[in-house]
Formats: structure tokens, C-alpha cells, sequence
């Protein structure tokens, strides 16, 4: 069964008139994206996703010396990673001599997890 269907002339819209409504706006602020796409690009590494994860689930502070065996990395990749994770607001650190400690900072987290659910 064919459907007769008219067509409309086209025509060229003027310069800078929109073609279309948006049918959406974004929600988030423009700062809030940006603290958000810091703490999304440093996760975007296997091995940062399972550094926050033992740091998550040990709920304390954890000795980069105890994180190195995990990983077959030196310890100056994992330093590294670490180092991406603190300048993100993900971890923590806290000096003791020769020794860094590392802990997840929650709040991080529950920015993007929250915008994501």
C-alpha cells in the first residue's frame, strides 16, 4: 500500500538559527565536569582501577612497599600511578619517614558514582 506523502520545499535556514531544539540540556556544571573528567581520565588505567580497589578495601592506610608485590610493576611505575591517583583527589598520602602511606579519599569517588547512578 503506497502512502502519498508531500514533501515541503526545502529551505535554507539563515546563518547562526538552529536546525532543531535540543532535546536535552546538560545538568552538570561546567566545574563539576571538569573535576569529574580528572577523576575519570586517571581511572582510565587497569592498573590505577585495582590500586583504588585494594586501597578501597583495605579502609585504611596502606604502605607503598606492601602494593608493590601485587603488581608486576617497579616501584617507581607504581609510584607513579599513585602519584596520578593523589593529584586526581582520589588518594591520600601521609609521610612516615622513608615511607608513604596511601587511602582512598571517599568524597572523590562519590561525586562520580553518585552522577553516574
Amino acid at each position: 500500500m503506497a502512502v502519498d506523502l508531500e514533501l515541503a520545499p526545502k529551505r535554507k535556514r539563515p546563518a547562526g538559527e538552529p536546525c532543531c531544539e535540543p532535546i536535552a540540556y546538560p545538568e552538570v556544571q561546567r566545574e563539576a565536569a571538569v573535576a569529574m573528567a580528572r577523576v575519570a581520565r586517571a581511572l582510565a588505567d587497569p592498573v590505577r582501577i585495582q590500586l583504588v580497589d585494594v586501597l578501597r578495601r583495605h579502609a585504611g592506610q596502606v604502605c607503598v612497599c606492601e602494593l608493590v608485590p601485587l603488581f608486576d610493576l617497579s616501584q617507581p611505575t607504581v609510584s607513579h600511578h599513585l602519584r596520578v591517583l593523589r593529584e586526581a583527589g582520589i588518594v591520600g598520602l601521609e609521610r612516615r619517614g622513608l615511607w608513604a602511606y596511601y587511602y582512598v579519599l571517599p568524597e572523590a569517588l562519590a561525586t562520580l558514582a553518585g552522577w553516574l547512578s
